[in-house]
């Protein structure tokens, strides 16, 4: 192809692949300037670094150049379906531009040493293998890896197991039928060195585990033999939504805390915190700067740090909170390793979990463990040639939340698994907590019974032979009760309109009412995996306010009202409002004789139960939340979750994607299918794997 050759018409190319989407206007500009400080430089070179570029849009923390090669047509967000229009025949996509090229000759024309190296330097790429990196990505990655290195040897011994063995025994009762204690085995791993993770799916008992390990770390820390002073622990969460719903399970789980008989017990536990904070006021956010107030120069003065949903954490925040760790400080992190990463660059979970289902604990840890609990590791979880990252990592493997029998627990369980025939026997089973809905673009009566009173279609389609997903509804009288918990939007609105305090009545009254209106709408959440197009955010939050203006639920469904729900998409540190915030507009009492007055409320910051009231005029980048994509619900959970298929397949739809939307159901859950019926499918069969080399050898 020319453009291999030319750069100058390669650039011409990059141009057009801006103007359709397929790459940003920011990774074109790259390539422009890279152009412009290096003119003698390969196109080869040039194209790289703008598919570079592109990919840490997509979540990559680098390019993999022999991946790419094997699928030229993931390296840009093309079409769904892949297809173009007739005025693009003469645009080369990826597969044609690369054809013919192999592996040798494009490392080879990497070779520029004005603009690439192989490791420390000043260039704006960084080539290991054949990953190519933007520096400050490839800085963030080796940083990371070198400061969990670093945290996993100590350089001192292990907490001595007997004196673990006896607290233990006492946070964690035996349940008397011989039963593996998964908790009891992490929080024991999670006690050895100054690193550990936490992994499990929902109701795994992750929030339990982690308190009763800081009791266990605080009962060592206020022995008498010690004789020192209280763990000084923080607890955080990527965002404020995360951080609100830890803090409302941590205060029950400290109280709830078994330690009777233990000494000090009651100074362990008022040495537990209960208070959640967000990342970005933990480290101390700098507005209009990617930097932050705390670093290694000014670390946070703390002892244990707690991150909880570390799947949403990036690889750019992920090096912030290691650089800002005192040397001697612990580090946990809590988080289900199969849900979405998240939505910036790096999977800095996933990767390190990537081995946890077989754990890999060499013959000292088991012994250590076993010496530590009482309970002998099983033989499938042994491996003498574990690495040191795997004996820091703790998978919980059993449900509290979810029954032998949850249909919600099941469908999650055959969609991380990836069989879907098991996802359809699933869906086909009928199970109480679970429905399946077909919906239409082009009228919203299925659509209106879900979003009001979040109520299935009046009757399933007769199923044809073969047909996915389709079967008999369970009719029982249980089903039906389980039904009746499946909250529509008509619920928070009620709430809204019948609980609204009497003119003149204390603002106590009104925080009181806003914080119902707040709880009640988290019982039913719609999502979608897209932003665009009849089935994405903005199709969705569009149709569904029609809808509940034509129901008479709301007053009207553009601007301001009350009951409009709005998302925070940019943090606004004047406002103390984070992105991924929720808020109702409500309409409160205004001035002496004035009508009332529009205000939107939200709860009241990671930890608190105030009610911050905001005027909407205040509030420059928020959007209607009706519909919420699923990247942005983590760290959310719903009484009655309902997911959005798009009608044609699509790139974002992966088994994380679907295994993150099921898993934010609590007792309901509803599948909105708008296209094919293999698309669920489709869906399952696609695992997210993101570019990195965060657990190579050659990090460094």
């Amino acid at each position: 192809m020319p453009a291999l050759d030319d750069t100058r018409a390669l650039l011409e190319v990059l141009e057009v692949w801006a103007e359709r989407g397929w790459v940003r206007q920011l990774d074109a500009a790259f390539a422009r300037f890279l152009a412009q400080e290096a003119p003698g430089a390969p196109a080869l070179l040039i194209l790289a670094a703008a598919l570079a570029s592109h990919q840490l849009g997509r979540g990559h923390a680098c390019l993999d150049l022999a991946a790419t090669l094997r699928d030229p047509a993931l390296a840009l967000s093309l079409p769904p379906d892949g297809l173009r229009r007739a005025d693009e025949a003469s645009v080369p996509l990826p597969g044609e531009l690369l054809a013919g090229l192999d592996l040798a000759a494009w490392l080879a024309a990497l070779r520029a040493p004005a603009l690439l190296a192989d490791g420390d330097g000043a260039t704006p790429l960084v080539l290991r293998g054949h990953r190519l990196y933007l520096r400050r990505y490839w800085h963030y990655e080796r940083a990371v890896r070198r400061r969990i290195d670093l945290r996993l040897d100590t350089g001192q011994e292990a907490p001595d197991p007997a004196a673990s063995r006896t607290v233990l025994d006492r946070l964690f009762p035996s349940a008397g039928d011989g039963s593996t204690d998964w908790q009891k085995l992490a929080c024991a791993l999670a006690a050895r060195a100054r690193f550990a993770v936490v992994t499990g799916g929902p109701g795994t008992g992750k929030t339990t585990t982690v308190v009763r390990l800081l009791a266990l770390l605080q009962a060592a820390a206020l022995a008498p033999a010690a004789a020192a002073a209280p763990l000084r622990i923080r607890l955080a969460a990527p965002t404020g939504k995360a951080a609100a719903r830890l803090n409302a399970s941590i205060a029950g789980a400290v109280a709830r805390l078994p330690l009777a008989g233990l000494a000090q017990a009651e100074d362990v536990r008022a040495h537990i915190p209960t208070d959640v904070t967000t990342l970005h006021r933990l480290l101390g956010s700098r507005p209009d700067t990617r930097r932050f107030r705390h670093h290694a120069g000014n670390p946070l003065a703390l002892d244990v740090l707690v991150v909880d949903e570390a799947s949403m954490i990036d690889l750019e925040m992920m090096a912030a909170v290691l650089d800002a760790l005192p040397p001697r400080a612990r580090l946990v992190l809590l988080g289900d390793k199969d849900q979405l990463a998240s939505v910036e660059a790096g999977a800095v979970l996933g990767e390190l979990c990537a081995r946890a289902e077989r754990a890999h604990y060499t013959p000292a840890t088991a012994a250590w463990l076993e010496a530590a609990t009482g309970q002998p590791v099983p033989d499938a979880l042994l491996d003498p040639q574990g690495m040191p990252i795997d004996q820091a990592i703790a998978m919980l493997r059993h449900s509290h939340r979810f029954s032998a029998s949850s249909g919600i627990g099941r469908l999650a369980e055959a969609v991380n698994a990836g069989r879907v025939r098991q996802v359809e026997s699933v869906l086909r089973h009928g199970h109480a907590d679970l429905d399946v809905i077909a919906v239409d673009a082009r009228q919203d009566e299925a659509l209106a019974r879900l979003v009001i009173d979040g109520a299935p279609a009046a009757a399933p389609p007769a199923p044809a032979q073969g047909e996915l997903f389709a079967g008999p509804r369970d009719t029982t009288p249980h089903a039906a009760a389980d039904a009746a918990r499946a909250f529509g939007y008509r619920h928070y609105l009620g709430v809204m309109r019948e609980d609204r305090p009497a003119a003149g009545t204390a603002q106590s009254a009104w925080d009181d009412w806003a914080r119902a209106v707040l709880a009640a709408h988290g019982r039913f959440q719609l999502l979608c995996a897209l932003r665009r197009g009849p089935w994405g955010v903005e199709g969705l939050n569009r149709r569904i306010a029609r809808i509940l203006l034509q129901a008479g639920l709301i007053d009207a469904d553009d601007g301001w009202y009350a009951g409009r729900p709005v998302l925070v998409t940019r943090n606004d540190y004047g406002l103390g409002l984070m992105n991924g915030d929720i808020g109702i507009t409500l309409a409160v009492p205004g001035a002496a004789h004035a009508p009332p007055a529009l205000r939107v409320a939200f709860p009241g910051g990671a930890g608190g139960d105030a009610v911050r009231w905001v005027l909407p005029s205040r509030l420059q980048d928020v959007e209607t939340v009706y519909a919420l994509t699923v990247h942005k619900s983590q760290g959310s959970e719903f009484d009655h979750t309902a997911f959005a298929l798009p009608e044609q397949p699509n790139p974002i739809l992966t088994r994380e994607l679907v295994y993150t939307a099921i898993t934010r159901a609590r007792r309901h859950f509803t599948l909105l299918e708008s296209g094919p019926r293999h698309l669920l499918g489709f869906a399952v069969e696609r695992r997210v794997v993101r570019a990195s080399g965060l657990m190579q050898d050659e990090h460094g």
